[in-house]
């Protein structure tokens, strides 16, 4: 039986999203880029992106690992999409290509959405569009960075970082993240899942950063108790929950509970439930009208103020304000 195989350049009419390749490159995070962006998703029905590979030269370029890639636009349709990407430069101390700044600057003064990945950042930075900004790059690359931009505040603990209008992300798998957070962006929470399960990764990742929300889905770990503890709290999670109840429902003694808890899921129990609050929140706030403080007492926080707090620390927006960019 033959498999269908999908178009290479499938009919698309959404936005345009453009990549930038070189002579040299790791394919890896174009294929990242390209996974999200390019491969059609007739069963989404909504309009998906127009992806374009661009590149400085006409010619067969080598990619890393011994084959060739050959890009079909030049760096004038790079510039003129809505959103560009950069996912790498050839050698983070050497000179950055002219061709490539000058596009960069010409599409951000156009009003695109400009992108990095991994050392990409470096591409963006020499143009100027971080100075005064937040950014990130691959932590192998943030003393290099940070000596060649002092003007950017390098931030190279996150997983990527949203400064509006211009992007970046740590190295190789991070590109992935950002790519469904600008999927999010475009389309929504229920849309951006729906790549993530196709990708067979989770919606979110646990990480530290202001617009990173951490994992919806929980981890299952091995220790029944704490899985126990887990299950029952997820069952309660509008209801007032202590320490103290989940190590009763894991039949253990609360320092042994703690102790588990950390060895299983990473973090500590009270630490878990702000994130699990904060997830269902984020739903609720997608999908719903509820009032705000509604919102925030229907998943277990104390009074709307205390609410506001853990949310916009840790979205880096305010709960109407998130509302208001995912139910534009």
């Amino acid at each position: 039986m033959l498999l269908e195989t999908p178009r290479l350049r499938p009919e698309a009419t959404g936005p345009t999203v453009a990549v930038y390749l070189f002579d040299g490159i790791s394919v890896f995070e174009v294929g990242c880029v390209t996974e999200v962006f390019a491969l059609p998703r007739p069963e989404l029905d909504v309009p998906w992106y127009t992806f374009e590979a661009c590149a400085e030269t006409t010619g067969m370029m080598r990619a890393m690992g011994g084959f060739g890639l050959l890009a079909e636009h030049d760096m004038t349709q790079f510039a003129a999409a809505d959103t560009v990407i950069v996912t790498a430069v050839p050698n983070v101390r050497g000179e950055i290509s002219k061709a490539l700044v000058d596009a960069l600057r010409e599409a951000h003064e156009r009003g695109a959405r400009v992108v990095s990945i991994c050392s990409g950042a470096f591409a963006l930075a020499e143009a100027g569009l971080l100075d005064g900004l937040r950014a990130t790059t691959h932590w192998r690359y943030a003393g290099i960075f940070a000596a060649r931009y002092p003007k950017v505040h390098l931030d190279p603990d996150v997983l990527y970082l949203d400064e509006g209008r211009v992007l970046t992300s740590a190295g190789s798998a991070a590109g992935l993240d950002l790519c469904l957070h600008l999927v999010r962006q475009d389309h929504g929470s229920a849309v951006a899942n729906s790549v993530a399960r196709r990708l067979v990764l989770p919606p979110h990742r646990e990480g530290g950063q202001a617009q990173f929300i951490e994992a919806a889905v929980r981890p299952v770990p091995e220790d029944d108790g704490v899985a126990r503890s887990l299950d029952w709290a997820m069952e309660n999670l509008a209801h007032p929950i202590s320490v103290a109840q989940m190590a009763e429902v894991a039949r253990m003694s609360s320092r042994s509970y703690i102790r588990h808890f950390a060895r299983a899921t990473g973090t500590s129990p009270l630490r878990w439930l702000v994130n699990q609050r904060l997830a269902a929140a984020r739903a609720m706030l997608e999908t719903g009208d509820a009032p705000i403080e509604q919102v925030g007492a229907a998943v277990g926080f104390a009074d709307s103020a205390t609410f506001r707090h853990h949310f916009t620390r840790a979205v880096g927006t305010a709960p109407s304000a998130y509302r208001r960019t995912f139910r534009r």
